[in-house]
């Protein structure tokens, strides 16, 4: 078996130490924001303020996750983890997608709950509260927004601060409406609203980062077009046991077992063949994979593997 060797580091690596400072900034101001909160909702009562620090703590903690996800990723591949800890932020994702569907399912039923029997909630308290956790959370936007598609633990990071300061929203519009109206209710629909916003996003985010766990194909790559153009290769007569993968975000790779024609391994020309197969899927594809490992095989070799998967 013959494989592509370069280093793990790219250009675009998402386990950059910048990126763990950006955390680190979203994580302080967050801690921040949910000591406010909590308070905030012990003094007033209010659904819509309590969902939104439930939704902050696991905001805050999503983010400790993802910061110690990136700290981690750092650090180098060994004998024994040859990706290092490049996986440990779709873990961090996925963990963080599950606590947010738990809090949206949470704030589904406690919201009808307070539709049927509202509570006393004082408008003025709220509102200073609801602004004082969309202020924070404008900060934390402001601090993600440039790396948010660097990878699943910025990405799920930027999504949960977007989904609290939407939930901040969401209690400033009901401190308004029960300081002018008095309708109380406004709490429990506000409540209802944070939940609406975060249960697809998080469900979203979990399958896709379920996805990458059962190491199904990149999005965006074909696996019958990367067959067929292949088969195109020179001196080629058969790919089989096609592989891709994802390990991490940025990080695709690939492997195939391809038989060529008995005779480029007479004259020599077996390597050529292993730099057009690993250029082609380097560059001709929307997914670049630059850790491709192809196995050449002659045309007898097939009668001693044990398996054959498409």
């Amino acid at each position: 078996m013959t494989e592509h060797s370069h280093d793990h580091a790219h250009a675009g690596d998402p386990a950059t130490p910048g990126h763990r400072r950006r955390l680190a900034i979203a994580f302080g101001v967050g801690a921040a924001v949910l000591v406010a909160q909590a308070v905030g909702a012990w003094l007033t009562g209010s659904l819509a303020l309590l969902v939104d620090t439930a939704h902050v703590l696991t905001d805050v903690a999503g983010l400790g996750i993802a910061l110690g996800a990136a700290t981690l990723a750092l650090r180098p591949p060994t004998a024994q983890r040859t990706w290092g800890f490049r996986r440990a932020e779709v873990l961090a994702a996925l963990a963080q997608a599950a606590v947010l569907l738990a809090v949206g399912v949470y704030a589904l039923v406690e919201g009808v709950l307070r539709l049927v029997e509202p509570a006393e909630v004082p408008g003025v308290e709220l509102l200073f509260f609801g602004a004082v956790g969309l202020a924070g959370n404008l900060v934390g936007l402001a601090v993600l927004a440039r790396a948010r598609t660097a990878s699943f633990n910025l990405r799920a990071a930027f999504l949960e601060v977007l989904n609290d300061a939407l939930g901040s929203v969401g209690v400033i519009v009901a401190a308004l409406v029960i300081t002018t109206t008095g309708w109380q209710r406004a709490d429990a629909v506000a409540g209802l609203t944070i939940a609406a916003l975060i249960v697809p996003r998080a469900v979203r985010l979990l399958l896709e980062t379920a996805s990458v766990l059962l190491e199904s194909a990149p999005p965006g790559l074909d696996l019958d077009a990367v067959r067929a153009r292949l088969l195109a290769v020179d001196h080629v007569a058969e790919v089989h046991d096609l592989h891709a993968s994802l390990v991490a975000t940025g990080l695709p790779t690939l492997s195939a077992h391809v038989v060529v024609h008995d005779a480029c391994f007479r004259d020599g020309c077996a390597p050529q063949v292993l730099d057009a197969l690993q250029q082609c899927v380097a560059t001709e594809f929307a997914v670049s994979v630059e850790h491709s490992t192809f196995q050449l095989e002659p045309a007898g070799h097939i009668g001693h593997e044990t398996s054959r998967h498409a």
